[in-house]
């Protein structure tokens, strides 16, 4: 098993370092030309579809309004990679990571446009109106024969491995793990109130998703700011410094992290672009799922709104996340501040700070330990419990074009089995599993995106002002 774990792990790491970024990078600068920066001329029309009337949209049986789908979308894209990932990216590569991390999402914002609008135009509805759209039906218009069943089929095991059964398991082994260290409730007990309200939810549908989603995801997103916030108060007078870390660090990472300017320089491109990436999704192929199903009138119109799904996930949410680990820990009398590339990993060791305990710290920096551990246990189930549910989804759709509509059932069936085991163990092989099943979904997607670019460029209205 361990040698199993090894070699997924060494495959994970190549995807992650290399194909991936250059894939990722390349077509969020690809798409960012060939809409003519759509992120910046329509940034404000995707916020007044998604906001200007929060159901925006008639909203049918099979359908959701603009900002349903964005709500849906957010929850899978606000998870544990928001808190955890960023951390891990800070303390790997520096404070400087997070503007590569801005700087990917402004980028994969032109990308999800392109998933969002090919998702919408390639959707198919069945005799009972049941509607299914997502990379799985614009992979087969880009390539209609055998090549394309095999890059469909393959993004969709991917998928439903990934998200539908692993994903889901870690989510939950996140909630289980964080609320008894908080709570000290056991995290069994944890899983079957999990299990319980995931089936709930999973037996009334899209709608009954997308009803839960709406509502959800502004609380979670109100509940971290405003505890955020808190701590940026306390610690107002760093604000400035925390700012200059992140832009001195991003081009001069090897006097904080060490090594030589080189390495310094690609560990902090590369922890800030891979976390980045997939804490936004933006070319995994997943958020279209949802964008698809949206009631717009054009593709274009739900392209905009998906873009906002980036921005608020990376630019807001994520964002708070590094300012309050560097205003606490990379600044004043934070036990990083002074931290070179001689010290700063006998530091890091010394405080016993981890990717996993960071915001706890940073948190507990200003208020205390039980504080700390209780806002981050809150905003983990909220984050993790809203992401398992739009992941279900997705995976749902894709075991159904797999598999048959009847095949459903025995998904979720399993999709709630793995829910309630995520919360009883943990296992780093599953991890590595996850990782991989997810990375694994980004080939055939992008490749997809790519081949459609001309599809995209279609959809988009008066090109040329």
């Amino acid at each position: 098993m361990e040698q199993i774990q090894n070699t997924i792990s060494l495959i994970n790491s190549c995807l992650s370092d290399y194909v991936l970024i250059i894939l990722l990078v390349g077509v969020g600068i690809f798409f960012t030309f060939k809409t003519r920066f759509i992120q910046i001329r329509c940034f404000g029309e995707g916020f007044r579809r998604a906001f200007g009337k929060l159901s925006n949209g008639k909203q049918e049986k099979h359908e959701l309004s603009p900002y349903q789908a964005l709500a849906t979308a957010i929850a899978a894209q606000v998870g544990t990679g928001n808190i955890v990932g960023a951390s891990g990216a800070i303390l790997t590569g520096g404070p400087g990571a997070i503007f590569w991390m801005w700087l990917i999402a402004f980028f994969g914002m032109a990308t999800i446009y392109a998933e969002a609008v090919l998702a919408r135009a390639t959707r198919i509805t069945e005799s009972d109106g049941t509607i299914h759209g997502g990379p799985v039906y614009y992979i087969k218009r880009a390539f209609p024969d055998k090549f394309g069943t095999f890059l469909a089929g393959m993004f969709a095991v991917a998928l439903t491995i990934s998200l539908g059964f692993m994903g889901c398991m870690v989510q939950a082994n996140s909630i289980g793990e964080t609320c008894q260290n908080a709570f000290h409730i056991p995290a069994w007990g944890i899983g079957i109130v999990l299990t319980v309200l995931a089936g709930i939810i999973f037996i009334g549908g899209i709608s009954r998703l997308a009803s839960v989603t709406e509502k959800l995801v502004p609380v979670m997103a109100l509940l971290y700011l405003a505890g955020g916030l808190a701590v940026l108060v306390a610690r107002y007078q760093y604000i400035p410094e925390t700012f200059g870390c992140i832009f001195k660090y991003a081009f001069m990472p090897e006097a904080m992290i060490g090594g030589g300017f080189g390495y310094a320089l690609k560990t902090a491109i590369s922890q800030g672009v891979k976390r980045g990436l997939f804490s936004n999704e933006a070319g995994m192929g997943s958020t279209p799922h949802a964008h698809a199903v949206a009631n717009v009138e054009k593709p274009h119109d739900q392209g905009t709104v998906a873009m906002i799904g980036v921005f608020i996930d990376t630019f807001i949410v994520l964002t708070m996340t590094a300012l309050i680990v560097i205003s606490t820990i990379y600044t004043g009398d934070g036990p990083l501040a002074n931290a070179t590339g001689e010290t700063y990993h006998a530091l890091l060791n010394n405080a016993g700070l981890t990717k996993t305990n960071l915001m706890q710290y940073a948190v507990s920096s200003v208020s205390s330990t039980v504080t700390g551990n209780i806002f981050i246990a809150v905003c983990l189930l909220f984050f993790a419990f809203s992401t398992i549910l739009s992941w279900n989804y997705f995976g749902k759709i894709n075991f159904h074009y797999l598999f048959g509509k009847k095949a459903t059932v025995i998904y979720s069936i399993l999709s709630l089995c793995f829910i309630m085991l995520g919360t009883m163990v943990k296992n780093d092989l599953v991890w590595e599993l996850q990782d991989m099943f997810n990375q694994l979904m980004v080939l055939p997607n992008v490749v997809a995106l790519f081949a459609l670019a001309g599809l995209v460029a279609e959809q988009i209205p008066d090109k040329k002002k």
